[in-house]
């Protein structure tokens, strides 16, 4: 009977192991599981970081700049246009006083004169004239020039010439503001585009973190559920290593001095355990905010840590 209790411990014994490896081997593959899922949230986090960086550092200061010159510009092209409603207003106006005007100067065409200043010339290297004939025709040439000149001036001097001139040059400077603010609106908007579909990425990269975060606890909690049953089996085969090898009962001498000493130096290594784990973690947060590269166990401790 006693060969068979044997031989039934034995089995027991065996069959204990060969669980305390199943879950030891099972814990460990979560925990390099847990460990990939780390490094792979620190990539995307730093990938998350260097996105808006450059989102705000690069594309987003590039379209403020571009912007500001758009404003300016837009300010600049609505003072000319009120320039040109005056001025439009104002040529209204010299229109309507010569309409009303009952004695309006006879016209003279520069054309007529020139003809005639063309014909005189003509008239002088074709001809064989007297001296005083060609002298006569310079003569009249020389007043077809001159009243060719005062009509000019004349005209340069009426306000309608003017007014129309400084509005031909109104329109030239509002076409130049015109090309320049779609130049400049196009480069704000290309790198707007930009600046949004960089929000967009980290946006997405927020999303996967998400779902990377809690996979990453159920596959703790998983690890921790198997590390829970190694440690409650590793109890169990320290208890049968413990009634293997001590064949007769012992008893614990009641000593109370002795359990308050034990009780002190379990308190104080506990103390002592909490206060490591507080700096551990200080260490672990001031690496996680720099971006630097977290080890499986510091990991752990941010993870436990409680949320709100």
């Amino acid at each position: 009977m006693s060969q068979d209790k044997a031989n039934k411990t034995r089995v027991s014994f065996k069959d204990l192991q060969n669980q305390i490896e199943d879950l030891k081997n099972k814990r460990d593959v979560l925990n390099k599981k847990t460990k990939e899922y780390i490094n792979s949230l620190q990539e995307i986090d730093k990938d998350i970081n260097n996105s808006l960086k450059i989102a705000k550092d690069n594309y987003k200061k590039k379209r403020n700049y571009w912007n500001g010159k758009v404003k300016k510009l837009k300010e600049k092209k609505i003072e000319y246009k009120g320039i040109l409603d005056k001025f439009l207003e104002e040529k209204k106006k010299i229109r309507k006083l010569n309409r009303a005007n009952k004695n309006p100067k006879p016209f003279i065409s520069i054309k007529e004169i020139d003809r005639k200043i063309d014909n005189l010339e003509r008239l002088i290297e074709t001809e064989k004239l007297e001296i005083s004939e060609e002298n006569a025709l310079v003569d009249q040439i020389r007043e077809l020039a001159e009243k060719k000149r005062e009509t000019l001036e004349e005209k340069h001097n009426e306000g309608l010439f003017k007014i129309e001139r400084k509005i031909e040059i109104v329109k030239i400077n509002l076409n130049k503001i015109y090309e320049q603010l779609n130049k400049w609106s196009t480069k704000s908007q290309e790198n707007h585009t930009k600046m949004l579909e960089l929000y967009q990425k980290v946006d997405d990269l927020k999303k996967t973190k998400k779902k990377s975060e809690e996979e990453l606890i159920e596959n703790k909690k998983a690890a921790d559920r198997y590390h829970e049953q190694f440690l409650l089996l590793m109890n169990q085969r320290k208890k049968l290593n413990k009634g293997r090898r001590n064949k007769t009962p012992y008893s614990r001498p009641d000593n109370r001095q002795h359990k308050t000493k034990f009780i002190n130096y379990k308190t104080k290594n506990y103390e002592l355990l909490q206060k490591l784990k507080q700096e551990k973690l200080a260490v672990a947060l001031e690496k996680q905010k720099t971006g630097k590269k977290l080890n499986l166990f510091e990991a752990r401790l941010i993870l436990e840590q409680p949320k709100g």
